[in-house]
């Protein structure tokens, strides 16, 4: 099945993490003989699989995966490198008439490849250092309680343990005297060249989050602990951006012998699902959003297959 002439059609699998995404998108793409390429901002890291709920070796055999395995964990990744990556895979497999699936959970990557990137100022090496080592001498919260004082529009935007996305909003107020969200907001995202068709998964958050924790439970069968040890044996640092997420801080301090495993369990479990909550967050302020329980597979099917009909 593929798309007429015209702009490419992007169906794109989105919803809150442990929702069932990844199984969706697959179904969909065999069917339909299409590729996915992922939307989420730690599938990108090399060597880190479990943690990240990489779709496995199986699953990626059965349907092509782009941007996954992109970088090794101390290389940056960021949404503009999202942004190119993602254009030019979707430039190709358009010219081969191919069904596209866009699959994810960063918000941000997803309404980037939309809407394109506001044009912001350049990072400034000199800006960033001096607010890492702010972080470094006063801690996290010291430098968003400074963004809530000068910006607190871009505050209440932005999650208080988001440093990058801090720092970028502090850097942005600072070389051009005016909001990241303002910017934003002149921007309005209005670059469009694509069709896109949004599916959003949804749970009850009871059953969401019976999911994100026997999810936690299968990661540590899985291995987590022993993936962990061997990224840092490999001379990975502990401080690297990629292993202060979820799952992976928590892992690191009980290696460290600063928490005990079941300790980490339980704050990877209470942590993931405040993440949860805030993804959805997210998502409720997109209207374009087709919303559907994942049992709901059949309605899905029938939106995609007349989308990709149009």
């Amino acid at each position: 099945m593929c798309a007429k002439a015209g702009k490419p059609r992007l169906i794109i699998i989105l919803g809150p993490t442990a929702v069932g995404k990844t199984a969706l998108a697959i179904d969909l793409a065999r069917e339909s003989r299409g590729d996915i390429i992922s939307a989420d901002s730690m599938q990108v890291y090399r060597f880190l699989d479990i943690g990240t709920a990489k779709p496995s070796t199986a699953e990626r055999s059965l349907v092509k995966h782009h941007l996954i395995d992109v970088v090794n964990p101390d290389e940056p990744f960021n949404a503009a490198m999202f942004f190119k990556l993602a254009r030019d895979v979707i430039a190709n497999l358009s010219r081969d008439r191919k069904p596209i699936y866009v699959v994810g959970g960063t918000g941000l990557y997803i309404k980037a490849l939309l809407g394109g990137l506001f044009d912001g100022p350049d990072a400034d090496p000199d800006l960033r250092r001096l607010y890492r080592e702010e972080v470094k001498k006063f801690g996290k919260e010291y430098l968003y309680d400074k963004l809530k004082e000068r910006d607190g529009e871009a505050a209440a935007q932005i999650d208080r343990n988001d440093t990058p996305r801090i720092i970028r909003a502090l850097e942005v107020l600072d070389l051009c005297g005016l909001s990241i969200v303002e910017k934003q907001r002149a921007h309005q995202f209005g670059d469009n060249p694509y069709d896109a068709v949004k599916i959003g998964l949804t749970l009850a958050r009871g059953e969401l989050y019976r999911r994100i924790d026997e999810r936690a439970e299968r990661m540590m069968e899985d291995g987590l602990v022993d993936e962990v040890k061997r990224v840092l044996s490999i001379g990975y640092s502990d401080a690297l951006k990629p292993m202060q997420a979820l799952g992976y801080k928590h892992i690191v301090k009980t290696i460290r012998g600063k928490s005990s495993l079941d300790d980490a369990v339980r704050l990877i479990k209470r942590d993931t699902r405040h993440f949860a909550k805030r993804q959805m967050t997210w998502f409720s302020k997109d209207k374009e959003i087709l919303w559907f329980a994942p049992s709901e597979r059949q309605a899905i099917k029938d939106k995609v297959n007349s989308f990709l009909s149009q």
